[in-house]
Order: structure tokens, then sequence, then C-alpha cells
């Protein structure tokens, strides 16, 4: 996530690469949110900063994924 964050510079051979790695993180993530959730005895604060981490993730993705994909004239 350290990469810059304007998408138009970016080649979409970037954009799908960046998208498979976001994706991986933003599942790694959801998986230690269970697991924090499960053990029960867990930081509520670590899981906030967590879900909010995977939400941003969640973002870069959708955004990412709309420069992807061309625009449709209905």
């Amino acid at each position: 996530m350290n990469a810059p964050s304007d998408l138009s510079m970016k080649s979409d051979d970037v954009l799908r690469y960046e998208l498979v790695v976001f994706r991986a993180e933003h599942s790694d993530l959801d998986a230690a949110i269970r697991a924090l959730q499960e053990v029960g005895t867990s930081d509520q604060l670590t899981i906030q900063r967590l879900k909010k981490k995977k939400l941003a993730l969640k973002d870069r993705i959708a955004n990412i994924e709309d420069r992807l994909t061309p625009d449709i004239i209905a």
C-alpha cells in the first residue's frame, strides 16, 4: 500500500497486479479479524484498526476495478 495512489499514471498491468495483492491482503485481514474474534479475549482496539485497514483496502480494490472496467454506454 505504499505505492502512489494516482491510478491514472499506472498501466493496466500494474493495476491488475496491485488488485491481486490487495485482494490477498484483504483476505488475510479478514482471516485475522475472525481469528481474533473467536479468541474472545482480544483487544477491541486492534480489531477496529484491522477493520479500518480492511475497509480502506476494499475502497482501493473498488477504485482499481472501476479503472480497469471499461465504461459501457447503455
